[in-house]
């Protein structure tokens, strides 16, 4: 059983996503910062910070490794942070005198935070090829229905007649800014994260700039000085995450009430009622609300995480790891039961 109703054993069955939810597994947290610790080797070879004989094992340990996880989950229970036991695990097998150059310079910060932006990039181009596909569903939509008439509602009283283009252009046309928003985050937005203790990199002297550099090539990645104690990248991400759902949501408001009045919309499927065997229940428009409501309540605890103290912040960066994570799944799921709601458009209109 899971307290998280996105990996629940049956609630996931509605508010799940397994495409976002494979990219926060631990499995997909480990691959990443294992990813991290093998650019960082081949940075630091090629700038001759470490042998390069090191770096070539270390990268050859990080490629195959599988960390012991029940000493992970004792570790960070201990040190508050995975990457001390990951680290020291990885050393253990690494071996010899290559071992001291594993996370040479680097703190557990960089590691969490890359491994994270790493997936979230994915997340991006996942979420990015969702809404593009969400588009033109509602587009084939228009195509066949525009023309019909729809009842206009304001403050949730009848008003003058308009037409079903209108309303969907309502839905579709914040779905391209949302696009166009993560297109531009990602010229910017998913920087390495690499500063060493306190942001300095003071382990690598005159060479910082040169392996940061090469780091972030290697992760295909945007090279940026640290951002340790500058989280509004992540806010940012997170503004778009909700802005997303909150979209979604709206469409989905207006299905379920259309679907209340009757008439105008026919959908197939719908959700079964235990008590009244007649009813098709609208529950994918109702989760999308439920999901933007989510979101937009997670916002404000990401807000409150960019109030990191000095140069680092344990409470700030662990209420990042509460909240982030859940908002992805939140909206993976939203535009995963938008494509199903708006596939099942049979009518809409009067013709």
């Amino acid at each position: 059983m899971s307290v998280s109703a996105f990996e629940h054993p049956f609630l996931s069955g509605l508010l799940g996503d397994e495409e976002a939810g494979r990219l926060f597994s631990a499995e997909a947290e480990i691959e990443a910062m294992l990813a991290f610790e093998s650019a960082l080797a081949k940075a630091e070879a090629s700038a001759g910070v470490i042998p390069a004989d090191a770096a070539e094992r270390i990268c050859a340990v990080c490629g195959a490794f599988t960390p012991d996880m029940a000493e992970l989950r004792q570790g960070t229970a201990r040190d508050g942070i995975v990457v001390a036991d990951l680290v020291s695990q990885l050393r253990g097998v690494v071996g010899d005198d290559a071992a001291q150059y594993v996370h040479f310079g680097a703190t557990s910060q960089d590691v969490i935070d890359t491994a994270l932006i790493l997936r979230l990039k994915q997340v991006c181009g996942l979420f990015n090829e969702r809404l593009s596909a969400l588009e033109k569903v509602l587009g084939e939509i228009d195509r066949t229905f525009g023309g019909r008439a729809l009842m206009g509602h304001t403050r949730m009283q009848a008003a003058i007649p308009i037409t079903v283009s209108d309303r969907i252009r309502a839905w579709r046309e914040p779905l391209i800014r949302h696009r166009h928003r993560l297109e531009v985050f990602s010229e910017h937005g998913f920087a390495v994260q690499f500063g060493g203790a306190a942001g300095t990199l003071e382990k690598l002297g005159a060479h910082a700039a040169e392996v940061r550099k090469s780091l972030a090539w290697e992760l295909f990645l945007t090279d940026t000085p640290q951002w340790q104690s500058q989280r509004d990248r992540l806010a940012e991400f997170a503004g778009i995450l909700a802005l997303i759902s909150g979209s979604l949501g709206k469409l989905g408001q207006d299905v379920a009430l259309l679907a209340e009045m009757g008439g105008e919309m026919e959908l197939a499927g719908g959700g079964g009622s235990s008590a009244m065997a007649h009813k098709q229940n609208p529950v994918a428009a109702e989760v999308l609300v439920s999901l933007a409501r989510f979101n937009a309540v997670q916002l404000s605890g990401m807000q409150q995480s960019m109030v990191h103290e000095q140069e680092r912040s344990g409470a700030a960066w662990t209420l990042e790891w509460l909240i982030l994570p859940p908002m992805v799944m939140a909206t993976g799921a939203a535009l995963r039961l938008a494509a199903g709601l708006a596939a099942n458009v049979r009518s809409l209109g009067k013709g």
